[in-house]
């Protein structure tokens, strides 16, 4: 995969300048950089590894002196990282899936692939399934029955797609994502000893032992457009009603999204974030790693959670909350500092009970 330097700048919409003939084989970092390696040199403080590598060009900023940096080409970007993503596409080079169907796959009979699909080795695809064109499906894949594959989707090595799913165009899912287990249900004869503790919000009074009982799940997942899932994420099938990820959004490696739930559009739910079950998330909500979120209720459009913050209530549109329980962010910063304050607070206490203790009796 080659590019020349003005190509690469043609994409990114950019300003070039030097010998932008230059071919490009890969990128790398300024102090790693070959000859034919672009330098990621973004800012004056990565710009200053240039001298330990032999890069002969790099991304600079803007109005960069590149002349004095000794490289021989140059691009120019005002937002880095927006032109991270540009590169990156264009240099990708896949994880090797071959064009076509491995002699090992087990397809069948009644699913239908488009055209330029290509299977992975000991992939299997079960009846009814639709594969849409371009699709990329890695090795040791799994895609149930009546699951449906949109356009240009890749599935990295040993992903499942459960019966019924529906997903759409350009799809991503990492290694060992997991859509479409049966969603965690389960219901006990009599009402449980955890039925009263959530309605009394106490003691659960004299313990009953009971067995649980499954309750399936007939519902499904549906994922829209421009989804993408990270490695070992897991995404129950809705018990009635599908479990639903919206158009844009992007899941972390090890997140959990239980039954019911719905996902709004270009939500980003970073690592080990667990949501429960029938909780209904806004678009463009960002959860940051390790967010836990209680089953049954709503979190609004934009709302922002730092990491580790456990949300146990709903949630209006715009908050940005931490903490555990989940509060506002400056409330929360406001205990912590308080909090962190008590040992002075206590020894200034003892301090003034000795003071007082020690005074004089007025009699």
């Amino acid at each position: 995969m080659q590019y020349t330097i003005q190509q690469i700048a043609d994409a990114l919409g950019a300003e070039s300048q030097g010998e932008t003939g230059l071919i490009i084989e890969g990128a790398a970092e300024p102090s790693d950089a070959g000859p034919a390696e672009l330098a990621m040199a973004m800012s004056p403080k990565y710009a200053e590894a240039l001298s330990g590598g032999s890069a002969r060009a790099a991304v600079l900023w803007v109005d960069a002196d590149w002349k004095a940096l000794g490289l021989d080409a140059a691009i120019f970007v005002p937002r880095p990282r927006m032109a991270m993503a540009g590169i990156t596409e264009m240099l990708d080079r896949g994880q090797g899936v071959e064009a076509g169907i491995h002699p090992s796959a087990v397809v069948d009979p009644s699913a239908v692939l488009a055209e330029d699909v290509a299977i992975g080795p000991l992939t299997v695809i079960g009846a009814r399934a639709r594969i849409g064109k371009g699709a990329v499906i890695g090795a040791h894949c799994v895609i149930g029955m009546d699951a449906v594959l949109g356009e240009d989707a890749t599935l990295r090595e040993m992903v499942s797609i459960g019966a019924r799913a529906q997903i759409g165009d350009r799809f991503i899912a990492q290694p060992g994502a997991r859509i479409g287990g049966d969603g965690f249900s389960f219901v006990t004869p009599e009402v449980s000893d955890v039925e009263n503790v959530r309605k009394t919000m106490g003691d659960k009074g004299e313990a009953r032992a009971q067995s649980w009982l499954r309750i399936h799940s007939l519902g499904a997942v549906e994922i829209g457009d421009d989804v993408e899932i990270g490695s070992n994420c897991t995404i129950d099938n809705g018990t009635i009603r599908n479990t639903c990820i919206g158009n844009g959004s992007k899941l972390d490696n090890l997140v959990h999204v239980g039954h019911n739930t719905r996902v709004g559009q270009d939500c980003l739910l970073c690592g080990q974030t667990g949501v429960s079950g029938s909780v209904e998330i806004g678009n463009n909500v960002v959860l940051g790693g390790q967010t836990g979120v209680v089953d049954n209720i709503f979190i609004g459009d934009g709302v922002i959670s730092g990491g580790g913050t456990k949300i146990l209530s709903n949630v209006p549109a715009g908050r940005v909350m931490m903490g555990y329980p989940g509060i506002k962010m400056e409330t929360h910063t406001d205990v912590y500092k308080a909090q962190r304050r008590l040992p002075r607070m206590a020894r200034d206490v003892e301090a003034l009970k000795k003071a007082v203790f020690k005074q004089p009796s007025s009699d």
